[in-house]
């Protein structure tokens, strides 16, 4: 009788969440996409609550708001992170998206919008907007998260 060992690696507290992300994206789909904030904070706060540092990503959508892909595109540092609304624009056409949820992390914690949040926002509608894409929410997340959407900022 021979024995088998299976050797595993422990898994990093980024490894838990990234699954932990997958799965939840997985039962969103079959259930009803990211049509409710809920699930769209839960998701997110999966993706990026853990980062050290300021993290802008974007969930690309299709008609029914189903995940076309997720993307973190940009990176910043504790406090801040430079968002360029071209290249928001240009992976959105090439995820060939119909609308988008944008995201960004506060490492504080502190999961109130800046007005630098706000401006950028408008910025990144405005510009979508052009392409006929629609930008559903901007959540911002830290140890809680937090909707422009449910706060009527979108």
């Amino acid at each position: 009788m021979q024995n088998h060992y299976v050797t595993t690696t422990p898994l990093t507290a980024s490894q838990v969440f990234e699954k932990a992300a997958e799965l939840l994206a997985t039962q969103y789909q079959r259930e009803c996409s990211f049509t409710k904030p809920e699930h769209t904070k839960q998701y997110l706060s999966m993706k990026l609550a853990h980062q050290e540092r300021e993290v802008f990503a974007v969930l690309f959508l299709d008609n029914q708001h189903q995940l076309i892909s997720y993307q973190e595109l940009f990176f910043g540092t504790v406090n801040s992170a430079s968002i360029y609304p071209r290249e928001v624009a240009k992976a959105a056409l090439r995820a060939n998206a119909a609308a988008v949820i944008l995201s960004h992390n506060h490492p504080s914690g502190i999961a109130e919008p800046s007005q630098a949040d706000k401006a950028i926002t408008s910025k990144l509608v405005d510009a979508l907007k052009l392409l006929d894409i629609r930008v559903l929410d901007h959540v911002v997340v830290g140890s809680e998260c937090v909707s422009f959407a449910e706060r009527g900022l979108i």
